[in-house]
């Protein structure tokens, strides 16, 4: 067991308002709207939240035809989670984040630089969340090196983790590999930072282009508070029983993350 593994099983709050539904985000990357409208139709009420990633944003030649999407879901008391990874000057980025929040969604993905993530929490919004992006799943150690940066994935996570909580974001995007650590960030500075994971592959599933995977239960337990899923459920045989074992790892995990914080107060 390694350090961050360990103080894990001790600090993480469990943040333990989010409705189990809710801890769920189906992933709609798919190649079009009419795909997705019918995932939507057959997942029905098992599932409350949605992810629309750039490849839906830009699946029709009519970008409106994604936000009249986008809209329909939110109509249907459905959440949203908009993945556009935003990267622009400040100026744009306040005018598109207002854009953005007038359209009803509940989180939205700006890059973690910190004139980027000050400029994106800078806007009066209602409810939509602001989650700065740490370190994508399809990279690793290797690509750090690529980038000239002499940190290694856990220390890099840890620098942008810190910039997401000096800039005031909702929370940040980070495999469920560093969820445990970045918990302890939070919990050291005395703030609740919410942990979106993505490259979520539950046991024996292929890790596709992801490679910084982790399973759902151990995401969780780690401290993650909410899992992106896409391709584990869109190519399941069976979309809803993949969504009912998903949310069984889910409620198994929150019920063991529980029982460790009550046991480490109890020393």
């Amino acid at each position: 067991m390694n350090v961050h593994q360990h103080l894990a099983a001790f600090s993480v709050s469990p943040t333990s308002d989010i409705p189990l539904r809710d801890r769920l985000i189906v992933a709609l990357d798919v190649e079009s709207v009419h795909q997705a409208e019918a995932i939507v139709e057959e997942l029905g009420d098992s599932v409350s939240f949605y992810k629309i990633g750039l490849q839906l944003q830009y699946a029709s030649a009519n970008a409106s035809d994604t936000i009249s999407f986008a809209r329909s879901l939110v109509a249907k008391r459905k959440k949203v989670f908009l993945d556009s990874k935003i990267f622009d000057i400040a100026n744009t980025i306040e005018r598109t984040v207002e854009n953005i929040a007038r359209m009803g969604v509940d989180f939205l993905t700006v890059h973690g630089d910190r004139k980027i993530v000050q400029a994106a929490v800078k806007v009066s919004r209602e409810k939509l969340k602001i989650f700065a992006v740490t370190f994508l799943t399809t990279l690793d150690q290797q690509d750090l090196r690529d980038m000239n940066i002499p940190l290694t994935v856990d220390e890099f996570v840890s620098h942008r983790v810190g910039v997401a909580l000096e800039a005031g974001a909702d929370g940040v995007i980070s495999s469920g590999l560093e969820a445990g650590l970045i918990k302890n960030l939070a919990f050291q500075r005395g703030r609740e930072l919410q942990v979106v994971t993505p490259g979520i592959r539950p046991p024996g599933s292929p890790a596709n282009d992801h490679r910084r995977v982790a399973t759902p239960y151990n995401s969780i337990k780690a401290g993650a508070d909410y899992l992106v899923v896409g391709r584990p459920i869109l190519n399941a045989p069976d979309k809803l029983e993949a969504v009912k074992t998903l949310f069984a790892d889910i409620s198994k995990a929150l019920e063991n993350r529980s029982s460790a914080k009550v046991a480490a107060h109890s020393l």
